[in-house]
């Protein structure tokens, strides 16, 4: 079997909790079919965020800190679904679902690799083709292009089953998983996060070491000042079995 085989990922793969499950996304793909177009994206970069009191560390970075609310909803639901929200009241984001339903835990799919729809994807985001290196590389490189790259858009796709990859307002998601999970990983602070939740208290950002298309790291508002080390931000993981 090859290493880099795949498989559907279930609702008990993502049952734990995201700090634990985040780094299993890593080389596995979102795809998706909307309006008519087919994208695969490899997941190439995540970020974990812990629901209101889920797990030993309260998360201050997490959409679900506050409670339930009308914009987290789906994050307090069955894991596997996707909350898509709206970031600066542009850019849909696209989060998957995880850990026991009620309790709000997601992970946020920062970058990736378009294995396939390049052109589709080019479309969405204006692009001029044909695609360049740079280009190709910088697709679904950072959140907000991540979204646009799959087309999931909010509030309209807020909700879907990447499990089951049931049709939900025109559009399918299918979240697949490696057999073998990546053993490169790097970690470290999450991007762009305010306050402590920013730093290396919470090195909840998992990347796959030396990847072209991982987006690059800036602190987020008072992170660095709150930082307990301000250099070398990141450090290899230990090798994960399955």
């Amino acid at each position: 079997m090859s290493s880099d085989a795949l498989h559907r990922a279930t609702r008990a793969e993502l049952s734990g909790l995201a700090v634990e499950v985040a780094p299993r996304l890593l080389g596995g793909e979102l795809r998706t079919l909307v309006a008519g177009a087919e994208v695969r994206v490899r997941l190439t970069e995540v970020e974990a965020y812990h629901g209101q009191g889920t797990g030993p560390q309260a998360d201050p970075g997490s959409h679900a800190r506050m409670g339930r609310t009308a914009r987290n909803a789906t994050m307090w639901g069955e894991p596997g679904h996707l909350y898509v929200y709206l970031s600066h009241g542009i850019h849909s984001c696209v989060n998957v679902v995880c850990g026991p339903e009620g309790q709000a835990g997601g992970i946020l799919m920062r970058a990736g690799e378009v294995v396939d729809g390049a052109d589709a994807v080019a479309v969405r985001r204006r692009v001029a083709t044909p695609l360049s290196k740079t280009a190709l590389r910088d697709l679904a490189r950072g959140p907000g292009r991540f979204g646009q790259a799959v087309g999931l858009r909010h509030p309209i796709h807020d909700g879907i089953d990447a499990i089951t990859g049931a049709e939900f307002e025109g559009a399918r998601a299918e979240l697949w998983l490696r057999d073998e999970p990546i053993t490169d990983v790097a970690t470290g602070p999450r991007v762009g996060v305010a306050g402590v939740a920013g730093t290396e208290a919470f090195p909840w950002r998992f990347w796959i070491a030396g990847d072209p298309t991982v987006s690059p790291f800036r602190w987020g508002r008072g992170a660095q000042a709150e930082s307990l080390h301000t250099t070398g931000v990141g450090s290899r993981m230990p090798s994960r079995g399955r």
